[in-house]
């Protein structure tokens, strides 16, 4: 592994050069904006709704989701508690013994002594998938998009959060239920899956193999590029910034150190597979969110007495918006679009790391994804939006609606402040010294992030150029060149590109979703019949 490491970093050191010209790195964004622009006005393509623009991919999530929660009655409800059951290993009996049940085989069309025991195919455990999944949602988005959503949208804002974090939770179940469904298994065990497999073989199933092929290429290519940006670059570029200002380093070749370290440990975490992913994932996400939410909690007792106040603030904006901050489906198009970025709930990454669980019951994993978009957006989206709403109450520290981009107007000192940096304020306001804190969880989110999404570009890669060693070693490389890349350089028109393009995968899957649905049915009912026939 050394020489591997030794290798990649080799490579790197022409780009040193690169990163540390902020002359060039100007140059790099003014030539790439206007595609950038382009390319995200693409992806967000609106149509006038009540006097606003929606876009129709938020369209598309919004119908997915209130159709699959619909049709499944109200998964997010009626599942939870089995959701919490399977990932806590209840049911692992039921999952990881061989298959003797008659009615199950008929389904798949298996006599009794010839079906296989499919639950030797995977590489990780529930919680373990869970974790790697949750890493690759929870972050930034919950720090400084929460702080955005709401300054932008008022309180209202996160009303609309929550509920898009709800029946996001019948996406997940849906998408994740067919990535297991729908997965190869290689020679030698490794599980390969995620919304390009359930796409073409899905779809190839009811007669429509070039559309499925199409899907799933698209998806592929689509998703690499979101490893790269969003899921990487942006990870790092944000890390840097908050250690330099912790640490109060400066220089030109900064960036570039942090961006080193962070690559050389990303590296050795990648290079061993998802197994390394998911053994990490399991300690770093518990921890990281474990400290975010005590402190929230925190915060949220020390100013119970306005909790009501709050809530009550949340309802009424989300009706009723403030003057200034436009209609309602003004903040409801700012809720959703916050809180889909968060989630990722119908863009089908979550469904790649899902892919790789110990079970021979699709919807067992299913079941056990709905849980991530609760733990992403209901729970600790609503408790920073709560800090930041006691803060605002408190001091006043900003004008509702006065937001620009991903800054936010502090009226004490008429300077704009990013979306973190408005988090931090408030949770040092109760909690002094904090932002210390803050900028580890920053770090570990950005870390976590990084670590997941570089499997999520890998599989895709995989499937568009072959599972050889070569292609693997490849895409290693470039997606550690992007950690060094992203730390050192501002680069903000590869980031708004790469943030379009995750949203863009929203287009490829809920396609195949929408097709695909009645499996997760079948899938469902199997898993429940059962786990019902245990408990006779």
């Amino acid at each position: 592994m050394k020489y591997k490491l030794l290798s990649i970093f080799t490579l790197f050191l022409p780009f040193l050069t690169f990163a540390q010209d902020k002359g060039l790195d100007e140059k790099v964004n003014d030539a790439f904006m206007p595609v950038a622009v382009w390319w995200e006005g693409f992806i967000l393509t609106s149509i006038p709704i009540a006097g606003y623009n929606m876009p129709i991919v938020l369209l598309l999530l919004i119908f997915g989701a209130t159709f699959f929660t619909i049709y499944f009655k109200f998964p997010n409800i009626t599942q939870f508690g089995l959701a919490i059951n399977t990932v806590r290993g209840k049911y692992d009996e039921l999952d990881h013994h061989s298959v003797e049940k008659a009615e199950l085989n008929i389904v798949d069309g298996d006599l009794v002594d010839t079906i296989g025991d499919e639950s030797k195919d995977g590489e990780v455990s529930h919680f373990q998938a869970l974790a790697t999944a949750v890493s690759g949602t929870v972050g930034l988005g919950n720090i400084a998009g929460v702080a955005v959503a709401i300054a932008l949208g008022g309180p209202g804002a996160t009303f609309w959060m929550i509920v898009c974090g709800l029946i996001g939770m019948s996406t997940k179940f849906v998408e994740c239920t067919l990535g297991v469904k729908y997965r190869d298994v290689g020679a030698d065990g490794t599980v390969y899956g995620g919304p390009m497999y359930y796409l073409s073989r899905g779809l190839k199933e009811k007669g429509f193999t070039g559309l499925g092929k199409g899907l799933g290429v698209a998806f592929a290519i689509l998703c690499v590029g979101a490893s790269f940006g969003g899921g990487n670059a942006f990870q790092s570029n944000q890390a840097a910034v908050q250690l330099s200002t912790m640490l109060n380093l400066q220089g030109g070749a900064t960036g570039v150190i942090i961006g080193i370290i962070l690559a050389f440990l990303v590296g050795i975490v990648i290079i061993g597979g998802i197994k390394k992913i998911a053994s990490v994932t399991e300690k770093i996400v518990p921890f990281m969110a474990g400290v975010y939410v005590l402190a929230s909690l925190v915060i949220i007792f020390a100013n119970i007495e306005y909790i009501g106040a709050a809530f009550a603030m949340i309802f009424n904006g989300a009706f009723t918006p403030m003057a200034g901050l436009g209609g309602i489906v003004g903040v409801i198009i700012v809720g959703f679009q916050r809180a889909a970025f968060s989630n990722e709930a119908g863009a089908g990454s979550a469904a790649i790391a899902h892919s790789a669980v110990k079970t021979k019951y699709p919807a067992s994993e299913g079941v056990v994804a709905l849980m991530e978009p609760f733990i992403d957006t209901v729970v600790i989206c609503t408790m920073t939006a709560l800090v930041i709403i006691f803060f605002n109450m408190d001091a006043g520290a900003f004008e509702y609606g006065n937001a620009v981009n991903s800054t936010v107007l502090i009226t004490e000192t008429g300077n704009y402040v990013g979306g973190v940096d408005l988090t931090s304020m408030a949770y040092d306001s109760v909690i002094p010294g904090f932002r210390y804190i803050l900028t580890v969880a920053i770090i570990l989110f950005a870390f976590s992030t990084m670590i997941s999404w570089s499997y999520y570009g890998l599989q895709s890669w995989k499937f568009l150029f072959g599972r050889g060693r070569y292609a693997d070693v490849v895409y290693k490389i470039l997606f550690l060149l992007f950690v060094i890349i992203g730390a050192g350089a501002t680069l903000d028109a590869v980031i708004k590109f790469s943030d379009a393009m995750i949203l863009a995968l929203v287009f490829p899957n809920m396609i195949g979703l929408l097709f695909l649905f009645p499996k997760v049915k079948e899938e469902l009912n199997k898993y429940v019949t059962d786990i019902k026939s245990i408990k006779k």
